[in-house]
């Protein structure tokens, strides 16, 4: 039960919360509803598009050709599952995941999961960070010192998109989404990949759990996949659609829509991950053992030694320029879940550009002291990607088993607490994510 001394409480992102109206139960018309439900999975599938995502896929395409293709499915499949978790969460309590673990601990507790979910929302704006100036760089030759400096003013990219209403930046993200997956995908029909090999890849191995360095990058894979800050950002996006939450039926509708959305999203963030692996595989499979740089492939495609008569400018302008797309919209989804997690645990509430401007200082701090100790090498930031997916992966079984706790509490959810199969099946999933990313951890150090 939720402690006596509780705050009043208060609507999740309060400024979108129940700001887009949707066709009503009782109407027949199944496209508008779905499209009207549509938009809170787009801004949760950008997460597992940033750099640390595109770094593990593509390494994995040079190093295993297709073989990891098994290990972005299977992430994504739990990632559905999870994020379904987190819509139910959302939909059923009209609270996000902060504010439902917030009502059942004491305040030293609370503190300890904002401290610590804190971190992990830093090193998501970090991998934004260091990926949009990398394709600032690549782009237009700009250091990336001061490309580092120059995304502090993605906070003005934030206040405009937010001035537009949610449904507009949904539809922005949206646009994102497909021009990022049209680049990829125009990439990668260019290159001519084995359609038979890749058929194959789908096809879970052995060797992905025996072979070390195939198992540390499935880890990677599915480090960079199943992040704390989507499962807080869904469960309080899931609220943004306006009806009457007194009907069951309505109240059912909108979990189904919900889940409709989210999947569909999930499964155009597998596509372009699956891209930029099979981009790797086709491109860069025994061209080189150690592509693991974002810069190897701008300067690869270019290059008819590495990809012979597919190279050319245009090729690795526009991989860039899909980077910077996704750095940026990234800082969208981060300054929300930013929020969420502030108000959930601590009850303080920022008007969203100090919440920005806050949170990408303090992220700056850490990248320009490491910076002018290795000199602003391109190869010790990308590094630094990979290390911030670590903080991610400590972070996560914080995340997991208190969803999966809530969302089985039958006082909390009514008629719609998980069943025996999903609650041990959710807790069995937590686990081992939990295993892999410790044994992630361990391997990298």
């Amino acid at each position: 039960m939720p402690s006596s001394n509780q705050p009043e409480h208060r609507p999740s992102l309060d400024e979108i919360n129940q700001s887009v109206l949707v066709p009503s139960v009782y109407e027949t018309s199944f496209l508008q509803k779905f499209l009207a439900y549509s938009g809170p999975g787009a801004l949760v599938a950008v997460g597992y598009m940033d750099p640390g995502n595109w770094l593990t896929s593509l390494a994995g395409g040079s190093q295993f050709r297709y073989t990891l293709l098994a290990v972005l499915w299977l992430s994504i499949v739990v990632a559905m599952f999870m994020q379904t978790l987190s819509i139910k969460l959302g939909v059923v309590t009209q609270r996000d995941l902060a504010q439902a673990v917030a009502e059942r601990i004491p305040v030293g507790g609370r503190l300890t999961l904002w401290l610590l979910n804190e971190l992990a929302m830093m090193a998501t704006d970090m991998t934004g960070v260091i990926g949009t100036a990398i394709a600032l760089k690549l782009l237009f030759g700009l250091p990336l010192l001061y490309g580092i400096l120059l995304t502090i003013l993605d906070v003005l990219v934030v206040l405009l998109f937010l001035r537009f209403g949610i449904r507009r930046i949904e539809m922005i993200v949206l646009l994102a989404i497909l021009t990022v997956g049209i680049i990829f995908g125009l990439e990668v029909l260019r290159a001519h990949p084995a359609m038979g090999a890749i058929a194959q890849g789908l096809v879970p191995t052995s060797s992905l759990f025996t072979y070390h360095a195939e198992l540390v990058l499935s880890l990677g894979i599915m480090g960079a996949t199943i992040m704390p800050h989507n499962i807080y950002l869904h469960s309080s996006l899931a609220q943004s659609r306006r009806y009457d939450h007194h009907d069951p039926q309505q109240v059912n509708e909108a979990l189904r829509f919900a889940r409709w959305d989210s999947n569909v999203h999930l499964v155009a963030a597998l596509l372009i991950n699956a891209l930029l692996l099979i981009l790797g595989g086709t491109l860069f499979w025994h061209t080189t053992k150690n592509l693991a740089s974002l810069q190897d492939v701008f300067y690869g495609l270019q290059n008819s030694a590495v990809v012979g008569k597919l190279a050319s400018p245009l090729m690795g302008w526009l991989f860039a320029f899909a980077l910077l797309i996704t750095g940026l919209i990234s800082s969208i989804t981060s300054t929300l879940s930013g929020q969420i997690v502030m108000e959930g645990y601590l009850h303080i509430r920022l008007p969203l550009w100090e919440r920005r401007l806050l949170t990408r200082a303090v992220t700056l701090v850490p990248i320009l002291i490491i910076g002018f100790l290795v000199g602003f090498n391109d190869a010790a930031f990308e590094e630094l990607i990979v290390y911030a997916q670590i903080a991610l992966s400590i972070a996560l079984p914080l995340t997991l088993f208190p969803l999966v706790r809530l969302t089985s509490d039958g006082e909390l959810m009514g008629d719609h607490v998980n069943r025996r199969a999903t609650q041990w099946i959710g807790y069995g999933l937590a686990g081992v994510i939990t295993a892999l990313n410790l044994e992630l951890i361990v391997s990298l150090f």
